[in-house]
């Protein structure tokens, strides 16, 4: 089986995010191009197997493995098995260069997926958005589009998390999720997780972009924000409740985190 959609591109094109074209290829024929390609491409392959080739690296491409190609980058892969499912999503948007760095896909990428059950949801539903509506199907596809990208960075995400050393960002994590009410210090998070302070920092920042004690404190506003909008507890208990020290401080950092006071927040 195969296919390639392409579009008719019309006010689309003025969204952050939108779709150039999707395909699928179940006997996936080698392909190389020594000049890249004009946008930005996302494959997976689902069954068989293949190969990667570049910078002057030859990389396994098996099923349950997606890879990146930025645009223009020089590269070639092909099969090695009699069946190689490869399926592929090409990108666009003003905002499509951004969104890829955020999630990590600046540079040519080889992710291992746990599972693509929900990208292949995904996937068809641009096909078929495409596929059954030729006026307005692309600005469907664009919302899943950008659903699969977000699959994509979770799974790319759960990989990194896993794969640390004693798995110790998710002791920590753990630990500040029963215990964010109570105080927390950093001595304990690290008897907690068998690390020195340093390390234990350069984990929270490696994964979570944060401090230790920035997270403990978005954990407990997280908390103060569900009290805040379904008790009628006071600002200085809900403070004290998720364990802020002081009344003061907490609307301190509220107001940092979220723009908005905590009663600002509850009257909306």
């Amino acid at each position: 089986m195969f296919f390639c959609d392409y579009p008719i591109k019309n006010n689309e094109v003025g969204l952050p995010l939108f779709l150039d074209n999707i395909g699928k290829h179940v006997c996936q024929p080698r392909t190389v191009r020594g000049s890249g390609f004009t946008h930005p491409q996302i494959l997976y392959c689902t069954k068989g197997n293949g190969v990667l080739c570049i910078d002057g690296s030859r990389i396994e491409i098996p099923p349950n493995t997606a890879f990146f190609l930025p645009s223009g980058y020089p590269h070639e892969y092909y099969p090695t098995a009699e069946e190689w499912d490869l399926h592929w999503v090409v990108p666009d948007g003003y905002a499509c260069g951004d969104l890829l760095t955020y999630i990590g896909l600046d540079k040519p990428t080889v992710i291992e997926l746990k599972d693509t059950a929900l990208l292949e949801h995904f996937f068809s539903r641009m096909h078929e958005s495409i596929r059954g509506d030729s006026i307005g199907g692309n600005l469907r596809a664009s919302g899943y589009l950008y659903n699969f990208l977000i699959e994509l960075y979770r799974q790319m995400n759960s990989g990194r998390i896993i794969r640390t050393s004693n798995r110790a960002i998710v002791a920590a994590i753990d630990h500040i999720n029963n215990c964010y009410m109570n105080k927390i210090t950093m001595a304990e998070l690290c008897e907690v997780t068998e690390l020195s302070k340093q390390q234990l920092c350069r984990l929270f920042k490696r994964y979570l972009n944060s401090r230790p004690m920035e997270y403990i404190a978005k954990r407990r506003i997280q908390a103060a924000k569900e009290m805040l909008t379904s008790t009628e507890m006071s600002v200085e208990d809900i403070a004290d409740a998720v364990g802020f020290c002081s009344g003061s401080y907490f609307c301190k950092l509220f107001s940092r985190y979220e723009g908005m006071t905590p009663t600002q927040f509850r009257n909306i």
